[in-house]
């Protein structure tokens, strides 16, 4: 939790870690408002976390599948959800890649 003063017009004046006498209005780290006023768009924050996990859930994938390839679970141990979700992503990548829309390295586990 942070803490702001407001000039007279009410847009933040000054941010705080700790209340001090001027500044004791309590405001979410994450709040928009916040955001703007340390000249950080909460929208390309946003983009930067979306990018960050669609990164992450190709290493989740290849993680999973050397896991298998390792011996230390089989495919039909998970849930059958998850086993249509790994053949889904696994059949969109082979089209994307029969397509020339991928480059080869992308269909190795890492």
């Amino acid at each position: 939790m942070l803490y702001i003063k407001r000039d007279v017009s009410g847009e933040i004046e000054r941010v705080s870690r700790e209340a001090l006498t001027d500044c004791d209005e309590p405001i979410a780290s994450d709040s928009p408002e916040l955001l703007a006023f340390l000249g950080r768009d909460p929208a390309h924050l946003t983009d930067e976390f979306h990018q960050s996990d669609l990164a992450f859930v190709r290493v989740l994938d290849d993680l999973i599948y050397l896991l298998m390839d390792k011996g230390v679970f089989s495919f039909t141990d998970l849930p059958e959800p998850a086993q249509q979700k790994l053949l889904s992503r696994q059949s969109l990548r082979k089209r994307r890649n029969s397509i020339g829309l991928m480059s080869d390295g992308d269909n190795e586990i890492i």
